[in-house]
């Protein structure tokens, strides 16, 4: 454990990084946290600094992201972003340059929102750019690199998925027929995934971890 610590995390209006950066602000053992956006937040918890940068120039603002243990909730969609290239810039560009910020900085942590079905060699473009991402991350020389890679997650977005949508619906039904083996494309709520960043925040085990849906859903049911 690192303790005190403290977090500099970005993605934080997200659904996954929303619900993230209210847990840290209660947890104890973390002493202060810079959230890193484009625009502004609203209410921010308590100890938390919100650092407005430009993702294009992130490495021209290193010093003042200096932290311990550093947390990437960025992601989006083709559709939203409006084109491959655009959605590459955001899962791929922009937490590679964060990444690498907290690797100049001497970051002794490094958490990473990423996908199920992430590979490099993949066919598929969004899961090609996600396994790209995380092969970048793995030559850093960052202590501890642990990477989340979650099945459809669910909860209330602001901006409306048609198929997310039907596969909410269905998926307490999906989720019992997932078993053995297909645990780990069970869906999972974006709270849990909090959760469990939140908990593996503050677990220091030197390494690169990758943890899948199922894992995801174990460390969030510790109590």
């Amino acid at each position: 454990m690192i303790y005190p610590t403290d977090v500099c995390m970005t993605g934080v209006t997200g659904l996954v990084g929303h619900e993230l950066l209210l847990l840290l602000g209660h947890i104890d053992e973390i002493k202060s946290i810079k959230a890193v956006s484009r625009r502004p937040l609203g209410r921010i918890p308590p100890k938390t600094d919100n650092i407005i940068l430009d993702f294009e120039n992130l490495e021209k603002h290193q010093e003042a992201l200096k932290a311990s243990i550093f947390i990437c909730c960025l992601g989006t969609t083709i559709k939203k972003a409006g084109s491959q290239e655009a959605f590459r810039k955001v899962d791929y560009d922009y937490v590679v340059k964060f990444a690498k910020v907290a690797e100049h900085v001497g970051a002794q942590k490094l958490l990473v929102i990423s996908a199920l079905g992430a590979d490099s060699e993949s066919s598929i473009f969004y899961n090609r750019v996600k396994g790209e991402m995380e092969q970048t991350l793995r030559n850093l020389k960052i202590p501890q690199i642990e990477i989340f890679q979650p099945s459809l997650i669910l909860g209330e977005r602001k901006e409306v998925r048609r198929g997310e949508e039907f596969a909410q619906k269905i998926s307490p039904v999906l989720n019992h027929l997932l078993v053995g083996p297909l645990k780990k494309y069970r869906a999972i709520s974006a709270n849990d995934i909090a959760r469990a960043m939140a908990i593996a925040t503050l677990n220091f085990h030197p390494g690169f971890h990758v943890y899948k849906s199922d894992h995801i859903q174990r460390i969030a049911d510790q109590r």
